[in-house]
C-alpha cells in the first residue's frame, strides 16, 4: 500500500507570545532591539504569536509590525486578543487567529533521565539533556547554553543561558548557586538579565513558573 503524500496529525508546540502594549511602533521596536541585543541567538528565527489585547486602535498597522519583526528574523505565525478589525487585517496578511482553549489530552512523557556533567561549560558550548534533567557540577560561563527538557541544577555560577522545560514542561525548575544569567527560560517563558536582577537580590536561587510568570525563590544554602 502506498503511503499517503501527506498526513495531518495533532501535535503540541511551545510558542513565545509577544505582547504589544503600545501603538507607538518605533518605541516598541527600540525596546525590542534592546532585548534582542542581550540574547540574539535565542530569538533568531523564533515563531511568535502576537498578543494585541492592549491595542484598541483599529488603525494599528499590523502589516508594518510584521515587516519590522521579519527584518529582525522573527516570524509572526498568528495573533491573539485582537479586535475584529485587527483580526480581519491579520487574516488578509495570512496570519492565524489564535484562541486560548482547553488543552488536549497528551500521551504520558517518556521516563525522565538525568544527565550529569562534572565540568565547567565554557563560552560557545551548548549542552542538551533530552527527555531528562541536567545536573552540572561546575559553572556555566557567559556565552554558554545549557538546555534540558526537564530541570537544570547548577552547582556553581550560572552566567550564560539556561533553558529548562524545553519541550514544554511547566513544572521544570532552574537551580543555581550563583544566578548571574544572561537568560533563563522555562517552557518558553523567559527572563533576560535585567528581569532577573529586578526579581532577585540573592546570589543563589530556584527559578520556576507560577501560573504564566517566572518567579525566583531563595535557597537556604
Amino acid at each position: 500500500m502506498l503511503k499517503p503524500s501527506l498526513e495531518l496529525k495533532g501535535a503540541s508546540f511551545t510558542l513565545s507570545v509577544l505582547h504589544i502594549n503600545s501603538s507607538d511602533l518605533p518605541a516598541v521596536m527600540a525596546e525590542l532591539d534592546s532585548k534582542l541585543a542581550q540574547a540574539p541567538q535565542f530569538f533568531l528565527g523564533a515563531p511568535l504569536v502576537v498578543n494585541l489585547s492592549a491595542i484598541q486602535d483599529n488603525h494599528f498597522n499590523l502589516g508594518l509590525l510584521k515587516e519590522l519583526l521579519l527584518s529582525r528574523q522573527l516570524v509572526i505565525v498568528g495573533v491573539t486578543g485582537a479586535t475584529s478589525v485587527l483580526s480581519h487585517q491579520a487574516k488578509e496578511l495570512g496570519l492565524a487567529i489564535v484562541k486560548a482553549g482547553k488543552q488536549t489530552t497528551q500521551a504520558p512523557p517518556p521516563p525522565r533521565q538525568t544527565k550529569i556533567l562534572r565540568q565547567n561549560i565554557r563560552s560557545g558550548q551548548q549542552v542538551y539533556a533530552k527527555n531528562g534533567d541536567l545536573i552540572i557540577f561546575g559553572a556555566v560561563g557567559n556565552g554558554a547554553e545549557v538546555i534540558a527538557d526537564g530541570s537544570i541544577h547548577i552547582y556553581g555560577a550560572l552566567r550564560g543561558k539556561a533553558m529548562a522545560g524545553a519541550s514544554g514542561d511547566p513544572t521544570a525548575v532552574i537551580i543555581a548557586h550563583a544566578l548571574e544569567a544572561e537568560l533563563v527560560s522555562i517552557a518558553g517563558r523567559y527572563w533576560l538579565a535585567e528581569n532577573l536582577q529586578q526579581h532577585s537580590s540573592d546570589k543563589s536561587g530556584c527559578i520556576r513558573l507560577e501560573g504564566e510568570s517566572l518567579m525566583v525563590e531563595s535557597l537556604p544554602l
